[in-house]
């Protein structure tokens, strides 16, 4: 595929220099329907990116925007603070039944924002509320968001310079076979905390994402997880589980943590919980732990009423029944035969690759390829995303709701990148 890129326009000359996708996919984009977005010049691209993990049931998926539409058309409520509306009780109740009480969680459930950086700011601002302290732990190659209190949490060198001034209260322990396993799981992390002289400071709560993204899909074990909730219970700490990309069904069950049996104390939620990209984000947590007074903690934009019809529309199309979490894992196990037989091939580069359910990483020894393999994916037609502190890492996003032949496809295309880059 030839791409021309587009000639300097207003992106170049009035948006911001910060502008980051664009500068790896030059193309105008135009329509998108389930896992193909097309752009102003008529070229087609197969999407294994998904908004980031934000479009796990596709671009403009008719389920969903039927919904939205009707709901448009009839003049309900778009904006709502935090009122009582009856969009917001239909996505309750289907998240009630569906999600949590067929799971035996008991969380009460707080909208603190629309994106997934404002659900974790409430979730350590909570933490330390009901423990009375300030510290954090996090882990190393965490990513949690961009506001200042997610920052803290996040292991990212260059992001975390882009805070302008100290990031203090969060500290970082080894995520799991950070040490390729040679050490024994919070070996250093529970010496540090029963030693009085360590000058770690108490630690209100621990925050962990089972699968970390944009870190380099880097995948923990569900024995060290549990571990780690053992290690909280311990030590009086509560576990936050970060699941904004890996929840909604990205590694299979609704939750990434259902795997390894474990029940944090609070859980945050956002991208594909509207299911559709619209802004919503959610933050979970024991009802014992709700010890907020009314307004303590609001946003403008809490109340997003589009996003609560679209995501009852999702509960409801693809969680209901608990087929989505079944094909989701037999999709996983077609990516994971396909960068099988591409390692297999690549023989010489030190192929490996990692993932569960459809979010799977592909590293070389050459930690240049990966930019490389996505630049020519795009020529191509596949979109692709990088991740890993050096960009290190082929990341695959696709939808959940990726056809086995559109999978196949991509895969092939990848295949192809990895060879012509060799």
């Amino acid at each position: 595929m030839t791409i021309t890129p587009p000639a300097l326009s207003v992106f170049e000359t009035l948006e911001s220099e910060v502008r980051s996708y664009c500068r790896g996919w030059p193309a105008v984009f135009d329509r998108a329907q389930g896992s193909r977005l097309h752009d102003e010049d008529g070229h087609s691209y197969l999407d294994f990116f998904a908004g980031a993990g934000s479009l796990n049931y596709g671009h403009n998926n008719p389920v969903l925007k039927r919904a939205l539409i009707d709901y448009i058309e009839r003049d309900g409520i778009t904006h709502g603070l935090d009122m009582a509306t009856s969009a917001k009780r239909a996505f309750l109740e289907a998240f009630q039944n569906i999600v949590l009480r067929p799971r035996d969680l008991p969380y009460k459930v707080m909208f603190p924002g629309p994106t997934g950086t404002n659900a974790v700011e409430a979730a350590l601002k909570l933490a330390r509320k009901v423990k009375g302290r300030e510290s954090v732990v996090s882990f190393t190659n965490a990513f949690h968001g961009m506001s200042l209190g997610s920052l803290a949490v996040t292991g990212n060198a260059f992001k975390r310079a882009g805070a302008g001034i100290p990031l203090v209260h969060g500290t970082p322990m080894p995520f799991d076979n950070y040490f390729d396993g040679r050490v024994p799981d919070f070996l250093w992390f529970e010496r540090l905390l029963e030693d009085q002289g360590s000058g770690l400071n108490k630690p209100a709560a621990v925050i962990v994402e089972t699968v970390q993204g944009e870190g380099g899909i880097n995948v923990a074990r569900a024995e060290w997880l549990r571990a780690l909730q053992s290690l909280c219970e311990r030590q009086d700490m509560l576990l936050i589980v970060d699941d904004i990309q890996m929840g909604c069904g990205r590694t299979g069950g609704f939750f990434s943590f259902e795997e390894a049996g474990i029940t944090p104390d609070i859980v945050t939620l956002s991208k594909s919980i509207s299911g559709y990209g619209l802004p919503m984000s959610l933050c979970l947590f024991k009802p014992e732990l709700d010890i907020w007074e009314p307004g303590e903690h609001n946003g403008t934009f809490r109340g997003n009423n589009p996003a609560f019809v679209t995501a009852t529309a999702a509960l409801n199309a693809y969680w209901a029944d608990g087929q989505m979490e079944k094909q989701t894992l037999a999709r996983g196990e077609q990516v994971e035969r396909a960068l099988l037989a591409i390692a297999a091939e690549d023989t010489g580069s030190g192929a490996r690759f990692r993932g569960r359910g459809l979010v799977w990483g592909l590293e070389f020894t050459d930690r240049t390829r990966a930019s490389a393999i996505c630049a020519r994916a795009f020529e191509l037609g596949l979109l692709l995303e990088t991740s890993g502190p050096e960009s290190q890492v082929v990341k695959l996003l696709p939808a959940l709701t990726v056809s086995p032949e559109e999978l196949d496809e991509g895969l092939r295309i990848l295949a192809r990148c990895v060879r012509e880059t060799a």
